[in-house]
């Protein structure tokens, strides 16, 4: 079936749920069952789901005059790597805007501030069984916060983060050898790219 260019975008919709089992309830994310009712080849009929609960999470790509991607190297327990990533964290505070999220990671965990903030790209990493949405946003204009005005103490996972500046177009030959694997670092890395061609001006501005 042919379809027009603005027929082709995501849309919210919701099928009924008959009833739901929350099966784990952690500090930031949870699991649950639903029994969703959905359309099948002989009527409607009742279907089991289950999905993690995620708060969601914002990333900062940290852009310099001289176009270098500001990267941190972070260890993940889950899948057993040292990753190269954007500044990102999960929106643990009720209301927060997700741009706000994002100056406080690029703040906390590379140390720096900047003036000006641009929606990147936005999207759902594990949409088959997870809640979680990732919102990506551009930083230009940055200034290096000394450690001491930060007030923020580093622990765990964030306790050693070297940070690399890298060429954009490096990062990008990086994501397409498989030398960066973080799902968000691939995604605004290529967002990046793509909207550097026109200077960025496509982009709209946050803030």
């Amino acid at each position: 079936m042919s379809r027009t260019r603005e027929e082709i975008a995501d849309h919210p919709e919701s099928w009924p749920v008959e009833k739901s089992a929350e099966r784990y309830r952690g500090a930031k994310t949870g699991m649950r069952t639903d029994w969703v009712r959905m359309p099948g080849a002989h009527g409607p009929e009742v279907v089991q789901r289950d999905l993690l609960e995620h708060p969601g999470a914002a990333v900062a790509l940290a852009l310099d005059d001289s176009d270098r991607v500001l990267l941190i190297r972070q260890y993940r327990h889950a899948v057993g790597h040292r990753l190269w990533e954007l500044p990102a964290g999960v929106r643990d505070e009720d209301g927060e805007e997700p741009v706000h999220t994002a100056q406080r990671e690029l703040l906390e965990e590379a140390g720096y501030r900047a003036e000006r903030w641009y929606q990147l790209t936005d999207f759902f990493p594990s949409a088959g069984f997870s809640t979680e949405r990732i919102q990506v946003f551009l930083a230009r204009g940055l200034t290096e916060v000394p450690a001491a005005e930060i007030g923020f103490e580093r622990v765990h996972e964030e306790a050693d983060l070297p940070a690399a500046w890298l060429p954009l177009d490096d990062a990008v030959t990086a994501v397409m050898q498989g030398r960066l694997r973080n799902g968000a670092t691939v995604a605004g890395v290529l967002a990046a790219s793509v909207a550097a061609r026109d200077g960025f001006a496509s982009l709209r501005p946050v803030g």
